[in-house]
């Protein structure tokens, strides 16, 4: 298998994706604007979502795809089967359990996450939002252990074209059920929280199928004897052993997310809905790359781990560092220097008002510094998990936590809601940074001869980049543009597009080649 094209693969149905996440905020934002009414909704759709991070995506995924690839390298299918089957019955039930805890602690939660919105008038909409949204986690919980089942059968594409339709189910929520929520005098913006519901349940009814095809299909257990069979799974004890430390580690960034929430409840209302429309475009780079490349490297870099073999395991993350360099380093300038004209672009019509507008464009700036480590640590952490080592990111993350703290209550006066963006960026890098020196100290880490060259050549193909969408950001003014938003649209897509032949011309000048990525498994 081709390691680059199961990557490119990823990222491609990613960048669908977030190409259609990025129209659903544009939609959100035009319609309602950043009001207390979207810092309701956010917040609502915050709780679901942090609990899917914290147990499902976070330290589910983390304990439960290294032992499911290290199965099947060394016992074999069949063991496989009856390890999945275990798992899912097991998850299922506390799904279940988990979501009806949910809707009934409803205002309890909303008040935890974000009390500041009693302040705004929103809190009781966000109550009822999170109410109808909280099942929400059950459904992708189970789309994150299909997703584990299929990545390490090596069937990426599945998985990540799941989300495409949740965002696909948002839109057409806001273009149809909300004028239908006004017609019949219901609060609109409930219709989105309809619309993440329908895209839950429609992205596991899609995974479903795929599993069946690999015969991977959970046999999920539903009477007691079965339950008690599913427990005993020595396969189940030893997920919960290794999630243990990983729910500890993973919800640090939950924590912090939460802090930070609060935060931003108090600083000013839209405060939440600047910082989160901030947050999807620091996502779509995120998710393109360091996602992309950690769903591709984690089984093997367990599956290397299991064999033993040492030097294929470091040239993994060789491989994988010198990509997010190559591709995240010129993501982050871009948001540094181009931030206001990406945010304009995106978001500035309707409700969306020019102090929105700058607001959410500092908080950009901010993730834009922080961006090489928030794509670093989707490589390194992974490279910790393979080795079945949570602890070691556990302490680290729970260190990290305290500075991002430390960093809020210094430019969160300064910056605002900015400051909360800044301080997330750099705690991101102090993190990954933590965590390489700790793979070249323990030896699972080797740097490939060329890494010198490699980062000047990526230097100054970012400079002469940057320097171009400096001059275009500066020189028109994207604001007074919005009143011809297809002109606008096309300036913007010319500039990124003469931006990417210019980094990417710069590279080939300097003798760097797409074949020097190639990689196989």
């Amino acid at each position: 298998m081709n390691l680059l094209k199961a990557a490119s693969t990823v990222s491609l149905l990613t960048l669908a994706s977030r190409v259609t996440g990025l129209i659903r905020e544009m939609l959100v934002a035009a319609t309602f604007g950043a009001t207390a009414t979207t810092d309701a909704f956010n917040v609502a759709f915050r709780l679901p979502n942090l609990l899917r991070r914290l147990f499902a995506e976070g330290a589910f995924s983390q304990a439960f795809v290294p032992l499911l690839a290290a199965s099947r390298e060394r016992q074999g299918d069949e063991a496989t089967r009856r390890l999945i089957d275990a798992v899912a019955t097991v998850l299922l039930w506390a799904l279940i359990a988990t979501s009806v805890l949910g809707v009934l602690g409803a205002p309890i939660l909303v008040w935890l996450i974000a009390e500041g919105l009693r302040d705004g008038g929103s809190f009781d909409q966000a109550v009822v939002m999170t109410r109808i949204m909280f099942p929400y986690i059950g459904f992708m919980s189970m789309v994150a252990l299909s997703a584990g089942i299929l990545n390490t059968w090596k069937r990426f594409a599945v998985p990540a074209a799941t989300p495409v339709l949740m965002n696909l189910c948002f839109i057409g929520a806001a273009l149809w059920l909300v004028p239908q929520f006004k017609a019949w005098g219901i609060e609109p913006i409930y219709a989105l929280a309809v619309g993440v519901m329908a895209g839950g349940v429609l992205q596991l009814a899609v995974q479903l199928p795929a599993l069946r095809r690999i015969g991977a299909w959970p046999r999920l257990g539903f009477t007691p004897g079965r339950i008690r069979e599913a427990w005993r799974h020595d396969g189940v004890h030893r997920i919960l052993r290794q999630m243990a430390p990983a729910l500890v580690g993973v919800s640090v960034a939950q924590v912090s997310l939460l802090i930070n929430t609060q935060i931003a409840s108090h600083v000013a209302v839209g405060g939440v809905s600047w910082l989160t429309y901030a947050d999807r475009l620091m996502e779509f780079p995120t998710a393109l790359l360091g996602v992309a490349l950690g769903v591709v490297l984690t089984p093997q870099l367990s599956a290397a781990q299991a064999r033993n073999d040492s030097v294929g395991y470091s040239g993994l993350l060789d491989w994988g560092l010198r990509l997010v360099l190559l591709l995240a380093l010129p993501c982050a300038v871009a948001l540094l220097v181009f931030a206001q004209p990406l945010v304009a672009v995106l978001y500035h019509r309707g409700a969306f008002d020019v102090e929105a507008l700058q607001r959410t464009t500092t908080a950009v700036m901010g993730y834009g510094v922080g961006l090489i480590g928030l794509v670093g640590v989707k490589i390194v952490a992974p490279g910790f998990y393979a080795r079945q080592d949570i602890r070691t990111p556990v302490k680290v993350a729970v260190v990290v936590l305290c500075l991002t703290q430390l960093m809020n209550l210094l430019f969160v006066p300064w910056l605002g809601v900015a400051g909360l963006a800044l301080s997330i960026g750099l705690g991101a890098v102090i993190n990954a940074v933590w965590l390489l020196i700790g793979l070249r100290r323990l030896g699972s880490y080797t740097p490939l001869p060329g890494w010198w060259g490699f980062l000047l050549r990526v230097g100054l193909a970012c400079a002469c980049m940057g320097a171009g969408l400096w001059a275009a950001g500066h020189y028109l003014d994207w604001v007074a543009l919005g009143q011809h938003q297809w002109l606008r649209a096309g300036w913007m897509a010319g500039v990124l597009g003469a931006a990417a032949l210019l980094y990417f011309g710069v590279l080939v000048a300097l003798g760097l080649r797409p074949r020097d990525f190639m990689r196989r498994s």
